[in-house]
């Protein structure tokens, strides 16, 4: 995904995070000045989906505008990834193995 926030903001002539708070605080949002930064910044790891509606609504904007799909090839990859077990190599699934070093337990540890 990838994350058009500045692009928005620009959009509603907004150019820095400070402008982008008060644009929030318009609407009854009010994140912190580096949760804004951080937002700003670059592409968050996650968004609440009540304060993507906040930041929606003051840049008069639609989460489409936020968020715009990639395709996989722009990652550098042309192929798309198997599902693969946990665990599982290329060789085919990783069985467990009975450690045969050292004592045998027969009773759980105290």
């Amino acid at each position: 995904m990838k994350w058009n926030l500045r692009w928005a903001a620009a959009k509603q002539d907004i150019w820095r995070p400070t402008d982008l708070l008060a644009a929030f605080k318009q609407v009854g949002f009010s994140p912190s000045l580096s949760k804004v930064a951080a937002l700003w910044g670059g592409q968050p790891v996650t968004v609440r989906l009540d304060d993507l509606d906040m930041i929606c609504a003051a840049l008069g904007c639609t989460v489409a505008d936020l968020l715009e799909a990639e395709p996989l090839a722009a990652h550098g990859s042309t192929e798309i990834p198997q599902a693969r077990a946990v665990g599982e190599s290329d060789g085919g699934p990783v069985r467990p193995t009975v450690r045969r070093d050292g004592p045998r337990r027969l009773r759980p540890p105290n």
